[in-house]
């Protein structure tokens, strides 16, 4: 059903232009609403007549899920508008903002059914449980499920962050309303009152959602560090490359999806001429908009690896830094020569949430240098990794 769907509302267009990305999200988001309001006035009439606190909240549950959907339609369109003046790098990021938005609505949603749900079990009231009532609870599981498969094909094909989202709100729903089912169930079988209980339930798991939902929304935000599969595939192609020695403060700058900007430092022998590092740098550029479809700016550090005692101390002082810890690297390392004592210059970069502080890291450093060469002047900045090299 949803490769039909696809097939008719979308066609075989490339998947990452924006208009198809806007049709992506309007797929989803018109679906959305027509299920969930069909659902919210079958649990609702079901509700109503069974006087089932669970049943209703988990019929409001539904409205928010398609007033997420408008919003998340509201998203991808802004989403889609072109760069402008005030925005160079175009409005991709508010995808992560109605994702945002969609996660506050379920939060809030799930707070204020918590409430009703208490007062429940304050004052309980024995519902009247019917067999159209269970039918109701039990389509809307399979609806809610199909609806998790179908934006989770949808946010996979176009990599969104919402639509990812809306797919885990589907299959929360559907354990919400398999607790409403279970909880009705109990209550005809060992003719017991846990309607109030099963509404708190249903609550508990909307805003678990919510937040879960908040958290995805805000990482991209807030300027995640980039997945681990694109700095390996970044790596390895630089490297690819005759002529690179290695690279070092990769920074991937996200401003929505598909809009990605990319800076490194390369490193190439100090003995190249500078138009030949040039060329080499521009190659590699060339292939990054058309393998990444993103922007990219690279600085070019030599490196003199033609001198035998250069290259040995780099050696060494790496051996000394690693002993310290694997994930600490060093870079841009240049040795100025003094008969009084080689002074060695370099940054050496650590990982977040180091266990050691830049103090301790460079007292190490510096201690396990000095076990080299005491007469060794080390010049040591110490920087934070934005993207795990090593």
């Amino acid at each position: 059903m949803t490769e039909f769907l696809i097939k008719i509302f979308i066609g075989k267009n490339a998947k990452d232009t924006p208009d198809t990305r806007k049709k992506y999200g309007f797929l989803s988001g018109v679906t959305g609403i027509i299920l969930n309001l069909l659902l919210f006035t079958g649990k609702l009439v079901a509700g109503i007549l069974s006087g089932a606190v669970s049943v209703v909240a988990d019929a409001v549950n539904n409205l928010s899920d398609a007033g997420s959907s408008i919003v998340n339609m509201v998203g991808f369109k802004i989403a889609m508008t072109p760069p402008d003046r005030e925005h160079p790098f175009g409005h991709g990021r508010a995808e992560y903002v109605s994702g945002l938005i969609i996660s506050f609505i379920i939060a809030l949603m799930g707070v204020e059914l918590a409430k009703s749900s208490f007062d429940k079990i304050m004052v309980p009231e024995e519902p009247e449980i019917s067999g159209l009532t269970f039918g109701i609870l039990f389509a809307s599981v399979m609806v809610k499920l199909w609806m998790f498969f179908f934006n989770r094909k949808l946010g996979t094909e176009i990599n969104s962050v919402s639509l990812k989202a809306t797919a885990a709100d589907s299959i929360s729903d559907v354990t919400a309303t398999a607790a409403v089912i279970l909880g009705m169930a109990a209550s005809v079988i060992f003719d017991v009152n846990i309607d109030g209980w099963a509404g708190l339930l249903v609550s508990a798991f909307i805003v678990a959602s919510g937040l879960k939902t908040a958290k995805e929304s805000l990482s991209p935000l807030m300027g995640q560090m980039p997945e681990k599969e694109l700095v390996e595939d970044i790596k390895n192609t630089v490297n690819s490359y005759e002529g690179i020695i290695g690279m070092h403060d990769l920074i991937v700058h996200n401003y929505g999806v598909g809009v990605t900007f990319i800076s490194f430092h390369a490193e190439v022998t100090s003995s190249m001429p500078l138009s030949d590092a040039h060329t080499l740098v521009d190659g590699i550029e060339t292939e990054f908009k058309e393998k990444f479809g993103c922007g990219v700016t690279i600085h070019i550090d030599p490196v003199d690896i033609d001198d035998e005692e250069t290259a040995e101390l780099f050696r060494a002082v790496k051996k000394a830094v690693k002993e310290i810890d694997e994930g600490l690297s060093i870079h841009d390392f240049r040795v100025v020569k003094n008969p009084a004592g080689n002074t060695l210059i370099f940054d050496l970069a650590a990982p977040y949430k180091f266990r050691l502080s830049d103090r301790q890291i460079r007292e190490m450093t510096v201690s396990g240098i000095s076990a080299l060469d005491k007469k060794a002047v080390p010049i040591i900045n110490i920087e934070r990794q934005l993207a795990e090299l090593d």
